[in-house]
């Protein structure tokens, strides 16, 4: 009995964490450029209490053994970077990326993040940044007297300036690829940072060497779809009300047990 509450405390824990990442990725359903979580599990040590194979008293060999399992526990919580829907916003400043890449944008510190969230502004010195002022990497900037700014699939940056009648080009947006973009570290403000299991960032020309284009005027959306995720929500909890009574059986049977002297 005291392995059946072990074993059913081991799911109730394991069903606690996924509602977290359940509840997370719901409540980042606005955010532009999420990626939602999943919970992976796996199961516990096996007790062989007969192995399979063995040869019984009359010599005949034993098809299945008996194994008991110890519980469950949670092992990752994995980034699904599957494409998000895409949002016409008509501004000259938002992009999304049509397959695979980052945007690369320097931290204060120096250290360059990555992100799928193309809603970029301009700083007070002109210069292209994300909502929390993180300056776009390779850095651009843009003149005062520009009237209007283009973004070319291929990540060519031009403008058009008072007075002028043919676009100048200031600067070209190159963009990151991984090959296990899952091995990202998530660090918020839509960023994440490379990691030994993410591999080195391979940077490059949009729409070459396997790296997405870019779509001015788009924003990409989380790729969290609620009724999924409500779906999900509801295994999880049927899951961990059903722990809950495995370990309500397991201690009324213990209390049977205990009562039998009387």
């Amino acid at each position: 009995m005291s392995r059946a509450l072990s074993i059913a405390a081991s799911g109730m824990q394991a069903q606690a964490l996924n509602i977290d990442v359940i509840s997370n990725n719901i409540a980042n359903v606005s955010t532009t450029g999420f990626k939602r979580s999943r919970a992976d599990f796996q199961d516990l040590l096996y007790q062989n209490l007969r192995p399979a194979g063995a040869t019984s008293a009359s010599g005949s060999q034993i098809p299945t053994g008996i194994q008991l399992g110890q519980g469950t526990r949670p092992v990752a919580t994995q980034k699904l970077f599957i494409q998000g829907d895409y949002q016409l916003t008509e501004n000259q400043l938002d992009m999304a990326i049509e397959g695979d890449g980052f945007f690369q944008i320097t931290q204060p510190n120096g250290e360059i993040a990555y992100t799928r969230s193309g809603a970029f502004k301009l700083n007070s010195d002109g210069n292209v940044v994300t909502s929390d002022g993180f300056e776009l990497e390779p850095a651009i900037s843009v003149p005062q007297d520009a009237v209007s700014i283009t973004v070319g699939t291929d990540g060519t940056v031009s403008i058009l300036q008072a007075n002028e009648f043919e676009p100048v080009e200031i600067g070209a947006i190159e963009l990151a690829r991984f090959a296990n973009p899952a091995g990202l570290s998530s660090i918020g403000r839509n960023l994440y940072l490379q990691t030994g299991a993410s591999g080195e960032a391979i940077t490059g020309t949009p729409g070459e060497d396997g790296i997405g284009t870019i779509s001015q005027g788009y924003l990409e959306m989380s790729n969290v779809s609620v009724v999924d995720e409500m779906v999900n929500m509801i295994t999880a909890q049927r899951a961990y009300e059903i722990n809950s009574k495995s370990i309500q059986a397991a201690d009324e049977m213990l209390q049977m047990a205990n009562n039998l002297k009387r």
